[in-house]
C-alpha cells in the first residue's frame, strides 16, 4: 500500500498542468479530481467570466473538501488538476494538507506566455478541452497569476520550460 500524498500543480493556461496530473496518476493507489472537468459539467454554460469561475470554483473546492481529506486519510494518493495559481488556491491547498497531516508536492510549471499561448490555440483549435479560452482571456486570467513562493509552506518541485529560439 502507498502512503497518502497530495499532489498539486501550479501553472499559467495550458502550462501543461493536467498533462503532468495524467503522469502523477499513475502512483499505486492515486485518483485525479480534475477542477475542468467538475466544473464542465456541474456548471455548464455558467462561467462566462472569472467572477463566475471564482463563484463556481469557490462553491466545489468547498464540497470537496471532506471527501479529499476522506481520501488521504484512507491511504490514497489525491493528484489535484485544480490551479494552484493564486495564494487564496494554495491557502485552500494547504489547509487541506494541516487538517491531515499528508506529504504533499507542489508542481510548479514554469511555461512562457507565448509558449502558453500556443498550447492554448492548438488546445483550442482540437476542440477537446471543455473551455476554450482566447489569447485576451489568457491575458485577463494570467494578471491574477502569482508563483508559490517559500513562505507558503510548500514542498515545491519546478519544472521549468525555456523560450523557443527564434530564427
Amino acid at each position: 500500500m502507498s502512503s497518502p500524498q497530495l499532489y498539486m500543480v501550479c501553472g499559467k493556461i495550458a502550462a501543461g498542468k493536467s498533462t503532468l496530473t495524467r503522469q502523477l496518476a499513475g502512483k499505486p493507489q492515486a485518483v485525479v479530481l480534475s477542477e475542468d472537468t467538475l466544473l464542465s459539467q456541474l456548471y455548464p454554460g455558467d462561467i462566462r467570466s472569472i467572477p463566475d469561475y471564482v463563484r463556481c470554483a469557490g462553491r466545489l473546492r468547498t464540497a470537496l473538501a471532506p471527501h479529499i481529506e476522506s481520501l488521504l486519510r484512507a491511504g490514497m494518493v489525491v493528484v489535484l488538476d485544480f490551479p494552484a495559481n493564486t495564494p487564496d488556491s494554495r491557502r485552500w491547498m494547504k489547509q487541506l494538507i494541516d487538517e491531515t497531516g499528508v506529504a504533499h508536492e507542489l508542481h510548479f510549471l514554469d511555461v512562457p506566455d507565448e509558449i502558453c499561448k500556443a498550447r492554448l490555440r492548438q488546445r483550442n483549435a482540437s476542440g477537446e478541452h471543455a473551455f476554450a479560452p482566447t489569447d485576451a482571456e489568457f491575458d485577463e486570467i494570467t494578471r491574477h497569476f502569482v508563483a508559490p513562493t517559500e513562505a507558503e509552506g510548500f514542498h515545491v518541485v519546478r519544472h521549468s520550460v525555456a523560450e523557443p529560439a527564434l530564427g
